[in-house]
């Protein structure tokens, strides 16, 4: 086989939901990192190496660091939820947590985590990702191909570079430039030199590899299996181009560094291959005055299942419905939507919401994060395992979660409130997902960014301004009720409203109406409420759930 035919790429999720969208700690660079490095390893047998403890990683992020003890966590359960897992784990660990009567007890449960320690200091590297330089023009941290603007541009119109995190040119170019680093962070102490550096006889073990396979994957041959980078670097045919050697049972530095150079290309599953050739989809109810601006793209026909992605864009006054094979477990990404209703009720790995005006968005259950940015006037109702939000105004979120909401910088009036509804499938969707109803945490948020400590930025929902919302899709499916029930206070708040309908019945029944009065008073009960409904905007809602054809079942496909 013809050696040159490896083709190396930047994976799209370590960036999408491993990066924190918030400037690092300015402790995680390149000088800290490597002395975490060099301590982890001197430290292996007191669980440093090869698996980093969490009693460990809290001793060095908070005594080494000087990070506080929550934001610790924050970074290690981030990356522990990149790590591949069954549902039955994820629910596993549920049960332990919320068994737990005490901060102690909580404690004593997380001292058993372990991550693995070289991968991990990959991912707190790449946190440099966010990072605010003003001199990244002048030392090249930018993709400098003019393509990025033109295939970011493709479905929106405009480029959406800003957010690096959905940015695979970014990724590729932040490893690019990067790999000198990564590398040398990966090394063991004895092959470094006294400035901590590389030298041309340092080798790279393949732990170190293995390790890098976070960042990298790959194919041979164009072929449609995808191999983790210490696979394919670790096939004999590329020993003399990366430099692995049978006796050393290592890489040459020099060798492995400039053939990961050579092999680095761009991802054929990330965002802009995924607008580029992705099936372009029309799932949107149309309604009328609406445009065709809509643009749906998704990749799930033409890419592994782990790397589906969807892309909407410009959905304007509309309701989107989809519960599909299409959805499970991708990527997905809104953009730029505008008073609309968007339905997608099926378990998803991650979604981001971003420069989206007076909208709802109802979720199946998302593994791994949700998160908000630049949007005005948004509810979001869902399951997540984390929440994260930045530059939002008066967004409102109904969630389920067991981590604590990330408030990270310029929100104003956000507004958490206890999930609130179900669909058929919902009990089954998160089940597949691993995520359980207890711990949960909707209602302790926890702010992120100092500039942003002010807790007046949030409020939780008043019990009395709480009304459940209704999925108004016929499925198959068993769920029946809103799992886990709701908090105490706004079921209450329920009851009584339902009292006092109750009442309400009864004196319109006892008033001794005749045919003509009765009659009158519907008329007039109805003329108040479409007065209401388009007060509240909701008419346009109830509009657009009209189906466009007969027999149409828009959430069924």
């Amino acid at each position: 086989m013809d050696q040159s035919m490896v083709r190396l790429w930047v994976k799209t999720e370590p960036f999408i939901v491993g990066a924190l969208q918030i400037p690092p700690p300015s402790k995680f660079s390149m000088h800290y990192l490597r002395k975490m490095s060099t301590y982890v390893r001197m430290r292996a047998s007191e669980g440093c190496y090869p698996r980093l403890f969490w009693p460990m990683w809290r001793h060095i992020a908070c005594g080494k660091l000087q990070l506080a003890k929550d934001l610790a966590w924050l970074y290690f359960e981030i990356f522990d939820s990149l790590v591949d897992r069954t549902p039955e784990e994820r629910l596993e660990w549920a049960e332990v947590v919320s068994s737990c009567t005490s901060e102690e007890e909580l404690e004593k449960q997380r001292n058993k985590l372990s991550v693995d320690t070289l991968q991990f200091l990959l991912f707190l590297y790449i946190q440099q990702l966010n990072k605010i330089s003003l001199r990244t023009s002048l030392i090249g941290e930018e993709w400098p191909s003019p393509r990025d603007k033109s295939q970011s541009a493709n479905l929106t119109g405009k480029s959406t570079c800003q957010n690096k995190n959905w940015n695979d040119y970014t990724h590729q170019a932040f490893v690019q430039n990067h790999l000198l680093d990564l590398l040398e962070l990966l090394l063991d102490p004895d092959q470094l030199s006294a400035s901590s550096h590389s030298t041309h006889s340092s080798l790279v073990s393949p732990e170190a590899v293995r390790a890098l396979s976070f960042l990298i994957e790959g194919t041979v041959n164009k072929t449609r299996t995808v191999h983790p980078l210490h696979e394919l670097a670790l096939w004999q045919p590329l020993y003399v181009k990366n430099g692995y050697s049978k006796i050393t049972k290592a890489f040459s530095f020099p060798k492995l560094e400039v053939w990961l150079r050579a092999c680095l290309t761009g991802s054929p599953f990330g965002t802009s291959a995924c607008l580029k050739s992705g099936k372009k989809l029309a799932w949107a109810q149309q309604v009328e005055g609406t445009t065709k601006r809509a643009k749906i793209a998704c990749n799930a026909h033409m890419v592994p299942e782990v790397h589906r992605m969807v892309v909407m864009s410009q959905v304007y006054k509309q309701t989107l419905a989809k519960s599909s094979d299409t959805l499970v477990g991708a990527h997905v990404k809104i953009h730029r939507c505008n008073e609309s209703f968007i339905y997608l009720l099926s378990p998803l790995r991650s979604v981001t919401i971003e420069k989206c005006r007076n909208s709802t968005f109802v979720l199946g259950p998302v593994q791994t994060a949700i998160h908000l940015h630049s949007c005005d006037n948004v509810k979001v109702i869902g399951i997540c395992y984390h929440l994260s939000i930045s530059s939002t105004t008066s967004c409102t979120f109904n969630i389920l979660t067991p981590t604590h909401p990330l408030i990270l910088l310029g929100n104003q009036a956000v507004t958490f409130a206890p999930y609130h509804t179900h669909y058929p499938m919902l009990e089954d969707h998160m089940a597949q997902m691993g995520l359980a109803t207890v711990p949960n945490y909707w209602d302790s948020p926890m702010l992120v960014c100092k500039e942003n400590s002010d807790a007046s930025v949030f409020r939780l929902l008043p019990p009395n301004e709480f009304y459940t919302f209704v999925i108004p899709f016929e499925m198959e499916g068993d769920t029946t009720e809103t799992p886990g029930g709701l908090p105490h206070a706004y079921q209450k708040a329920l009851s009584q409203r339902e009292q006092k309908i109750q009442v309400w019945q009864k004196t319109v029944k006892e008033a001794g109406l005749t045919k003509d009065q009765r009659k009158q008073f519907q008329v007039l009960v109805e003329n108040k409420f479409y007065e209401w409904l388009i007060h509240t905007g909701h008419r346009q809602q109830l509009d657009s759930l009209v189906p466009p054809a007969a027999g149409s079942k828009q959430a069924a496909g």
